[in-house]
């Protein structure tokens, strides 16, 4: 009996009807059953007669499957399987923790530290495995990633083939998906896996030249539906419904709601959901609606985290704080210090943020779009922030509410974290619990020291700082030392 194991794939083929359209003639799906629970799993057809099932099973135990189908060669047929305990670096798919955290299945912390490369998937296989080895060598554990090829500054390059049969020059038949189109983009999400590396799957995007941006309701549905029966048993997967969805004219508010819907009803695991927004607050989507699971922001205004996580009771991801870079836009165009500075406050203030880099490049290979090797100074620092949150309390860190500073602590004021921004003072004073003893700790974000300070402190405290931001202070209970 095969062995696969808990949260991996397990995945069977079938020869099936190749004759007329079997992308919409053909109704294929498996029934995975393990004691008295049942698990519905759409299949999908690859091309050449072939019809694929791909299953996550998520409970150890000898799981048995039958078939279904509008095609009688391929309906009833049974098998079995043995789902057996996970590696080492498997902890299943991440969900939400504490209202406003991210957990790994299995209870083991997940912290995103993000990064974006649009299209990368499109690059040629060149270029796509210079990518992965620089993620590999990076902190990044997420990255947002789009399904489809862009069109926009800094990449014109046409992609190696295409989502759908038919060619630029003659037209798309969106009645029938490439299957090696998408074989190509689940081998990267099955790379990005192996590293540990949370895929972000951007399913809409409006910078588009082939018709992708504008197909029907039916070619959206039918779309939606094959992407996530051919990626959903990949457990790194999260699902964002559009890169800047409100920028996407041909479709309405009630479409997005309907697409969520429809990832809701076929996703038998239940990834993580949610839409990246090109008008600032106000004028976000509802995120407080049931179907998204947290929020994808893109703002400069990271000082209104906090609201947000107020307001939505959600993961607040500022996927999108501006790029460090150089490039004519001034999206693309912030300094790594600003960078560093943008992480640090929006992680202080309850939230998580995402990092991007725009520097110019003779062949315009700009890492935000197209991958290859990071050139910019904040992914070491920003790796950095990373091993100081990921020593935090396993409970989590919340605001604490202060007028004077920026500050995040576990539920017991065990370990405390302020913030001093970019302020150039060399002397702050910060609120420690009174009663308590703490020890003290300046933290360069980005000279990367932790220098502690000798003493033992409480209640309202005088801190000398080395008067280069920006700078934070750990302060843990000296009883938990």
């Amino acid at each position: 009996m095969e062995a696969v194991e808990r949260w991996g794939t397990y995945e069977f083929a079938l020869e099936g009807p190749a004759d007329g359209n079997p992308f919409v003639e053909v109704v294929f799906g498996t029934r995975f059953g393990l004691g008295h629970r049942t698990v519905d799993v759409d299949g999908f057809y690859d091309g050449d007669g072939l019809y694929r099932v791909r299953f996550m099973p998520d409970t150890v135990g000898e799981w048995s499957f039958e078939t279904r189908s509008n095609r009688s060669c391929l309906s009833g047929i049974t098998g079995e399987f043995r789902c057996v305990c996970p590696s080492e670096r498997n902890h299943g798919p991440v969900r939400v923790r504490d209202t406003q955290h991210f957990v790994y299945e299995d209870g083991f912390r997940y912290i995103p530290v993000g990064t974006t490369c649009y299209a990368w998937t499109h690059q040629g296989d060149s270029l796509e495995e210079q990518t992965l080895a620089t993620l590999k060598a990076s902190p990044f554990n997420k990255i947002r990633m789009c399904v489809f090829p862009k069109d926009y500054d800094f990449n014109k390059n046409e992609p190696p083939c295409h989502a759908f049969e038919g060619s630029p020059e003659t037209g798309f038949d969106y009645t029938r998906f490439n299957p090696v189109y998408f074989r190509r983009l689940e081998k990267r999400v099955g790379d990005l896996r192996d590293l540990g590396i949370e895929a972000d799957i951007i399913l809409f995007h409006p910078y588009d030249r082939w018709g992708y941006a504008t197909m029907d309701a039916a070619t959206d549905e039918r779309y939606l539906r094959y992407v996530v029966a051919r990626l959903a048993a990949f457990r790194n997967v999260w699902w964002s419904l559009a890169n800047e969805y409100d920028l996407m004219k041909a479709k309405t508010v009630n479409d997005w709601d309907r697409f969520f819907r429809t990832i809701q009803e076929c996703d038998p695991y239940q990834h993580l959901r949610s839409v990246h927004n090109w008008q600032d607050w106000p004028n976000f989507y509802d995120h407080g609606k049931p179907w998204v699971t947290h929020c994808s922001i893109q703002t400069n205004h990271v000082e209104k985290v906090g609201e947000w996580v107020r307001l939505y009771r959600k993961p607040v991801v500022v996927d999108e704080c501006r790029y460090e870079g150089n490039i004519p836009h001034r999206w693309g165009s912030i300094t790594a210090q600003e960078m560093v500075h943008r992480f640090w406050e929006g992680f202080i203030r309850g939230g998580y943020v995402g990092h991007g880099e725009t520097y110019m490049h003779p062949e315009d290979i700009l890492w935000w779009s197209k991958g290859g090797v990071l050139h910019g100074e904040s992914p070491l620092r920003i790796g950095f922030l990373r091993m100081v949150f990921e020593e935090a309390p396993e409970s989590g860190l919340w605001p604490v509410e202060s007028s004077r500073e920026l500050m995040l602590a576990d539920r017991d004021k065990t370990y405390i974290l302020v913030y001093f921004g970019m302020e150039q003072s060399v002397q702050k004073r910060t609120a420690l619990p009174e009663g308590e003893r703490y020890k003290l700790e300046i933290i360069d974000t980005w000279n990367m020291t932790v220098t502690p300070i000798d003493g033992e402190f409480s209640g309202m405290t005088t801190v000398q700082l080395p008067g280069r931001p920006p700078t934070a202070v750990r302060a843990r209970k000296c009883s938990e030392l």
